[in-house]
């Protein structure tokens, strides 16, 4: 990754979240953390065929990755760590779909 990926990356996990006015009472964040979890869980399925898929398209092209591939991993990280910060109370902002995916 060149050093303006590593930026924009940076930018989009760590830039400026507004945090929602009205907090979620305990039993709603609770539902939203259930099914985030669920998300996550999918997430991780998700990424484990990515995983093979990108590692089979580096054997056939001469170790080159597909880079919308690699790039959709990036989005999916940078999804999962937002919705980590939200399971783990680090941010009262919900991942998407409830916001916007930046």
């Amino acid at each position: 990754m060149t050093s303006s990926d590593e930026d924009k990356v940076t930018g989009r996990l760590h830039g400026e979240q507004f945090e929602p006015e009205k907090t979620d009472s305990l039993l709603e964040r609770l539902i939203y953390m259930i099914l985030i979890a669920v998300m996550i869980s999918l997430a991780q399925t998700v990424l484990g065929v990515m995983t093979i898929v990108q590692f089979v398209v580096m054997l056939v092209n001469n170790k080159q990755p597909n880079e919308r591939l690699a790039e959709f991993g990036t989005d999916l990280g940078i999804w999962i760590a937002k919705a980590a910060r939200y399971q783990t109370a680090a941010s009262n902002v919900k991942p998407w779909p409830w916001t916007e995916l930046d």
